[in-house]
């Protein structure tokens, strides 16, 4: 469907109703947090539904739903880091395993940064190609392949505890892959860590904690460029109610991945994954998805 440009930034979701944004928030929230691709959800629901593409801008400010769950979800991390940090500075305990993770959190974070500032006239963009179904149809076989591959050729025995400054690099070098539609930022970086012998569940906490200020910074940024857009009150009360209703489906997807991770592989992800990108780029091909 065509999309709805103010300024040159994508805001198809204006054009939505509060069902439609309710039906969307609950798929954002879902899919942000698990390695399926939010976007490729966001693009592809739209498409069968007839509905308009609600636009980069709104799944780069449905991440602080994102935020706001793993931040509940892992709230004594948070704080230990926080104020394990705070202390280690004060106490110059720079051997600190809070110091060691909170610098790793902010190690990680720089190369996304980078890449995301550089590439948001292209991401953000109206009708940007990288926001085609062939891209992140090609972009979710990739991911499944290398998902699949770090499931039969690692070791999971590591924990987060056993972090060490290269594994944050590594991870945060995955983290910028997520930039393409169809990657996923969990699924990159959740990979990253599985590459790195880190167990499943463990695998998957670095990757929450380490993307929290990737997650927050995206998210504020693209509030920070609607709201020098002007939308009138109505579309920011449809952007908030996506908000809200995506963080409590947030909250439940985090909190449903963590405790299947404890028991089971991520194969279902896999095979789902590449299921999604065959899908896409059959439909594309025929023409019945656009």
């Amino acid at each position: 469907m065509a999309s709805v440009c103010s300024a040159g930034t994508d805001i198809g979701f204006a054009s939505l109703d509060y069902l439609q944004v309710a039906i969307l928030g609950v798929i954002q929230g879902i899919s942000e947090l698990l390695p399926i691709s939010s976007t490729a959800h966001m693009r592809i629901v739209p498409a069968i539904l007839g509905w308009h593409d609600p636009g980069s801008a709104f799944s780069a400010a449905m991440q602080l739903a994102a935020l706001a769950a793993v931040v509940s979800y892992f709230w004594h991390d948070v704080r230990e880091v926080t104020v394990g940090s705070i202390a280690a500075v004060r106490e110059r305990n720079f051997s600190s395993p809070s110091f060691r993770l909170g610098m790793a959190i902010i190690l990680a974070t720089i190369p996304i940064g980078i890449a995301g500032l550089s590439l948001s006239h292209v991401l953000n963009a109206c009708g940007s190609p990288l926001r085609s179904l062939s891209v992140i149809g090609y972009a979710c076989i990739a991911m499944g392949v290398l998902l699949a591959l770090a499931e039969v050729s690692c070791r999971h025995r590591r924990t987060v505890g056993e972090m060490r400054m290269r594994d944050a690099v590594i991870v945060g070098l995955a983290q910028v892959g997520a930039l393409i539609p169809g990657v996923s930022r969990s699924g990159s970086t959740l990979t990253a860590a599985l590459f790195l012998n880190f167990k499943r569940e463990e695998a998957a906490r670095f990757s929450f904690l380490l993307g929290l200020p990737a997650i927050a910074l995206a998210g504020l940024k693209e509030l920070l460029v609607l709201f020098h857009l002007h939308m009138p009150l109505e579309t920011w009360m449809l952007l908030i109610f996506g908000l809200v209703v995506a963080s409590i489906s947030a909250f439940g997807a985090i909190w449903g991945l963590m405790k299947f991770l404890e028991k089971f592989s991520t194969w279902p992800f896999i095979v789902y994954r590449i299921a999604l990108g065959v899908f896409l780029l059959v439909g594309v091909h025929n023409g019945f998805l656009s």
